[in-house]
């Protein structure tokens, strides 16, 4: 006669627990990293009808001066003063082929902001100055500038 051992019950429902564990530390790291994958400052960008698409913009490292509404600059995720652009420019685009400068605009920034920050990259030396837009889907066309007469 041979032995056989005794088997206990057998579990028919698999054990969530360990899973759930791994999923909330997962989600926990996703919600970490996430905020530091985007290397630009989040503006709302006008919408051009005739518009490039500059690519080269979207590269790690692609040196692209923000200019938010309420006047402040940023070079990456990093806010920088207007003195300084010109000298930062200058030491990023000192090892690059590509001596292009992507400037991304608020659409409600004002245009004096804009033109200080060409001013201060022009000053590094850089002439190829790229002013990123969004491309405008809509098919109606733009209405004529109020050039201060009656609306």
């Amino acid at each position: 006669m041979a032995y056989k051992p005794k088997v206990g019950a057998t579990m028919s429902a698999p054990n969530v627990i360990p899973m759930a564990d791994i999923m909330l530390v997962l989600l926990i790291i996703m919600m970490v990293i996430t905020p530091m994958l985007t290397n630009h400052q989040l503006v709302d960008m006008p919408k051009a009808k005739n518009w490039e698409n500059m690519s080269p913009a979207e590269r790690d490292d692609a040196v692209v001066v923000a200019i938010t509404r309420d006047g402040r600059y940023y070079l990456g995720n990093n806010e920088i003063a207007l003195s300084s652009i010109t000298s930062t420019v200058e030491d990023k685009m000192s090892n690059k082929l590509s001596k292009t400068v992507y400037i991304r605009s608020d659409e409600n920034a004002k245009y004096g902001d804009v033109k200080k920050v060409v001013d201060a990259v022009r000053d590094a030396g850089i002439d190829n100055v790229g002013l990123l837009t969004l491309k405008d889907e809509s098919g109606a066309p733009a209405p004529p500038p109020n050039l201060g007469g009656t609306p």
